[in-house]
């Protein structure tokens, strides 16, 4: 297998609001935050108008979008045998992803993400991870790991207990290990944990420009190049309308964004510019034509509602 991914199973509910909505229920525009209530969570969902309801995830989003490109890989997760749980089953079976996953019932339901999205595309998230957020080292199978070229992580996974074993487990039998730092929330939240992982952990890091800068708490976004190429790793950055770029060990390379898209939802440029980068790495791309692949997905990806293709 080429590339295994290993993420949090979360069904996006997607829906559209304005700013006051954001500003009356005290949410931070662009941001992920964790909802720990489940009541206080539904209570989000009261008189909202849902768009669209998806399998989601970040890794999982990328994975789909390697799939569909037509590669074969496969995805580790956790959710419950549950209405939610079956029909997270069913998207990724639609997509021919392989699920290396045994569902049962758990003592929490399967995560769902509410996604709002504001007038300007921006799209704000509120999570219950329910049972994703419970995944433990005995869901990592630690053959299929190692029959597989590239493990790849969300950041959003990470958290303290069970999910760190969890990760630990699949580094340390990884041949190589990518990761998404996901979101400026999870990095404020582990900034010492994903610091320790980009420099001594990790092979392969995708981060957006607001995400690394907070990450190494740089004034420029020179100070981030300058680290990212004494890290001898390979390090791809989104950076909006200013397009991205990819310091592999010392070498530098720049790709600009597209102009004139019909933006209508942010969610999921990120997981479909990785997979698109992705997709470059293991079909032998040079670093330039790896750019123009991700940038390829993720400018598509923005132009219609939700996260897949």
């Amino acid at each position: 297998m080429k590339i295994l991914g290993i993420g949090n199973a979360i069904v996006d509910v997607i829906c559209k609001v304005d700013d006051a909505f954001i500003n009356k229920n005290n949410l931070t525009k662009s941001t992920m935050k964790l909802f720990f209530d489940e009541n206080e969570f539904k209570n989000l969902l009261t008189n909202l108008k849902i768009e669209k309801t998806v399998s989601g995830g970040s890794v999982a989003n990328s994975i789909v979008g390697l799939s569909q490109l037509g590669n074969k890989f496969g995805f580790i997760c956790k959710f419950s045998d549950d209405e939610f749980g079956e029909k997270y089953e069913e998207g990724l079976k639609q997509e021919n992803v392989e699920y290396l996953y045994s569902k049962k019932i758990e003592k929490l339901p399967t995560g769902t993400c509410l996604i709002l999205v504001t007038p300007d595309s921006e799209r704000t998230m509120c999570t219950f991870l329910g049972t994703a957020g419970k995944i433990s080292e005995n869901d990592i199978n630690a053959d299929d790991i190692k029959n597989s070229e590239i493990t790849f992580l969300e950041g959003y996974l990470w958290d303290e207990g069970e999910p760190t074993k969890a990760f630990n487990k699949a580094i340390k039998n990884s041949t190589k290990t990518a990761m998404s730092l996901s979101d400026l929330f999870c990095v404020e939240r582990h900034k010492k944990n994903f610091l320790d992982l980009v420099q001594n952990e990790l092979d392969i890091i995708f981060a957006n420009e607001q995400e690394i800068i907070s990450l190494i708490d740089a004034k420029s976004f020179n100070e981030v190049v300058s680290f990212s190429k004494k890290q001898n790793k390979h390090i791809v950055i989104t950076r909006g309308d200013k397009g991205a770029i990819a310091i592999n060990k010392n070498d530098v390379y720049e790709y600009p964004a597209k102009e004139n898209l019909q933006i209508k939802d942010l969610t999921g440029a990120g997981d479909l510019f990785a997979a698109g980068y992705l997709h470059g790495l293991i079909n032998n791309f040079n670093i330039l034509e790896c750019l123009k692949k991700g940038t390829e997905l993720s400018s598509k990806i923005i132009q219609k509602i939700g996260a897949r293709i």
